[in-house]
């Protein structure tokens, strides 16, 4: 399981750390893609199975599977760590995201998430107190 929030640095050839306590995680090997709220997600290959498994019986007369299938195929690249545990994120996948300079590395239970620092703390903003908690939890069996 992926969780806690880290910061690095992004260099000038695409290349972010990945978190020491992730990389054992992602021995069976990683694939990096496109992914909501405009940032990237790692997956752990049988994780990006499971969810490839899934796209991939979404019945294709739908128009929206076709589009989410082809979205999620084509943003995909297999990735792997070098000896300094940094991985290439590749320039279609920076670009999405907006990964220039910083990254801020999240564990989202299955996946690892890569945001620009700017998205992330927008994104926090709807988390900024136990209310705003709270809202978002309301509706969601948790």
């Amino acid at each position: 399981m992926f969780t806690g929030e880290y910061r690095h640095a992004v260099d000038a050839k695409g290349r972010v750390a990945i978190p020491a306590r992730f990389r054992l995680q992602l021995e069976e090997g990683a694939v990096v893609i496109r992914w909501v709220d405009g940032c990237a997600a790692l997956f752990p290959r049988p994780a990006f199975e499971a969810l490839a498994a899934k796209v991939s019986v979404l019945p294709l007369a739908d128009e929206k599977a076709r589009a989410v299938s082809r979205f999620l195929a084509s943003s995909a690249f297999e990735v792997e760590r070098d000896s300094q545990g940094r991985i290439v994120l590749p320039a279609a996948i920076r670009d999405w995201a907006g990964l220039a300079g910083d990254a801020v590395v999240v564990g989202a239970w299955d996946h690892v998430e890569v945001w620009a620092p700017d998205r992330w703390s927008s994104f926090q903003k709807g988390f900024d107190s136990a209310d705003a908690l709270a809202s978002q939890l309301t509706g969601l069996g948790l």
